[in-house]
């Protein structure tokens, strides 16, 4: 998984899978869902992302199983 931040133009990008996409959806005006030729999620885009989610206290953790 690879998740990029775009401060220039405010684009959060986190993609889960590097497939090729065969659709883009849009959830609303500014989140987009790609989807690949098998149906599984590749990759959301937001746009004006500090508005949107809160950037600057992201974390990550993985539980294990």
């Amino acid at each position: 998984m690879k998740i990029k931040y775009f401060q220039d133009t405010d684009t959060l990008y986190i993609e889960f899978r590097e497939t090729e996409t065969a659709e883009t959806r849009d959830l609303d005006e500014d989140t987009l869902l790609d989807i690949d030729k098998e149906g599984n999620i590749r990759s959301i885009t937001v746009e004006h992302a500090r508005e949107r989610t809160n950037i600057p206290q992201f974390s990550f953790e993985q539980i294990a199983a």
